[in-house]
């Protein structure tokens, strides 16, 4: 155990930070190991890799995805600016080259390559973006003669307009609503709530009437016998097949259907093998995460970590949503992964930058109060830090 007497960096760092959040985000990293034993072996058998492929590589990522998270954790408010700053700019940078010049993968330029080694930057964008939009905003709201405001609504186009033509409308679509909910929380007027919400419908029916790949996607959804819908089938048979228990670890039929059942598809082979009970105890873990993370929000007196916070947290639990919503079949196919349970290098380590400034974030820290009156026979009013 840590005393509290001790003064480290390592027992401030204990006694300062969120362990509700720690715990939840270590169960579900247990969890995607678990359920990937379930989901990684037949896709791997079926493009020629060893069985358990998936899951070794996915227990070696986890690695640097635990120092990455404890490593942020222990940045200043200034530092997670900063590197926030950075990584955006880097990331926004690496899309646009990843759109020109990265290879083709199922009709979209996505991923960067470095030798044996991929990158999809705008993974490491989404967390970047959240902290960065949030710090224009709260500048914004803290300084009149900061055009925070103005800035922020930029730093929208500059970032979705890469992904746009890579093409990724999962993603874009992602970061929008992230970015309306900070512009809601930040004090927008409901009347820009309805002008950003007319908007978003106009670019959906855009993209449905130009796109020919969105426009299949969203009319095999609602018309499933308009063309090939093999992973809904599937994905809705594995539930189907389930119930509420499970036919049982690695006794599952549908994953031998589903390309993606090791990513995109990883909650259909859980409830598949699992039941819909430990579907729901899933679901009640990412619930848990975002409502400590919007509680924590409400608690901060600080502008910008108020924003950051839910802006992260918002950006979390989106992405959970749509990818249990695709595989439920409440919403056309996104190919978006389940943080922390889908296989996949990006996603962990981009995860992993975004736990930790959120975790950063939520630690408790020195409040610089003023004391504006004095006892009787004490020094004059001093600065005074107290935790929050």
């Amino acid at each position: 155990m840590m005393s509290r007497a001790e003064r480290t960096p390592l027992t401030d760092w204990w006694w300062t930070v969120d362990r509700g959040l720690l715990a939840a985000l270590g169960a579900l990293m247990v969890a995607g190991l678990v359920f990937l034993m379930g989901g990684g072996p037949p896709v791997a058998e079926r493009i020629g890799l060893p069985t358990f492929y998936f899951l070794n590589r996915q227990a070696l990522y986890l690695a640097p995805t635990i120092l990455l998270i404890v490593a942020v954790s222990f940045l200043s408010l200034r530092h997670v600016r900063r590197i926030a700053l950075v990584t955006w700019l880097l990331g926004v940078v690496l899309c646009v080259l990843a759109g020109k010049f990265g290879p083709e993968i199922k009709g979209a330029h996505r991923w960067i390559q470095f030798g044996s080694f991929g990158l999809q930057p705008s993974e490491f964008v989404k967390p970047a973006f959240v902290v960065v939009a949030a710090w224009a905003f709260s500048e914004g709201a803290q300084r009149r003669d900061m055009p925070g405001g103005f800035l922020a609504i930029l730093l929208l186009p500059i970032t979705i307009v890469p992904l746009i033509l890579q093409p990724d409308f999962g993603q874009t679509m992602l970061i929008t609503i992230v970015w309306c909910a900070l512009f809601f929380v930040a004090g927008l007027h409901w009347f820009w709530v309805a002008g950003l919400g007319a908007l978003g419908l106009i670019g959906v029916f855009t993209a449905y009437t130009f796109l020919h790949h969105v426009r299949e996607r969203i009319t095999r959804f609602l018309d499933k016998d308009s063309g090939d819908s093999f992973q809904e089938f599937w994905s809705r048979e594995s539930f189907r097949s389930g119930g509420w228990f499970g036919t049982g670890p690695g006794e599952g039929v549908a994953k031998r259907h589903l390309p993606d059942a090791h990513t995109d598809f990883i909650f259909s082979v859980t409830g598949e093998e699992f039941g819909v009970l430990v579907c729901l105890g899933l679901v009640a873990l990412f619930a848990f995460i975002v409502m400590r993370g919007l509680k924590l929000a409400r608690r901060t007196d600080d502008t910008f970590s108020r924003l950051a916070i839910t802006g992260l947290t918002t950006l979390f639990g989106l992405q959970a949503c749509i990818n249990m919503a695709v595989n439920t079949r409440l919403m056309p196919a996104k190919g978006m992964t389940l943080p922390f349970v889908s296989y996949g290098g990006s996603s962990l380590i981009s995860l992993a930058l975004g736990m930790g400034f959120l975790i950063a974030l939520t630690r408790k820290r020195p409040r610089v109060t003023m004391l504006s009156q004095k006892p009787p026979g004490t020094a004059p009013a001093t600065v005074a830090g107290v935790m929050r």
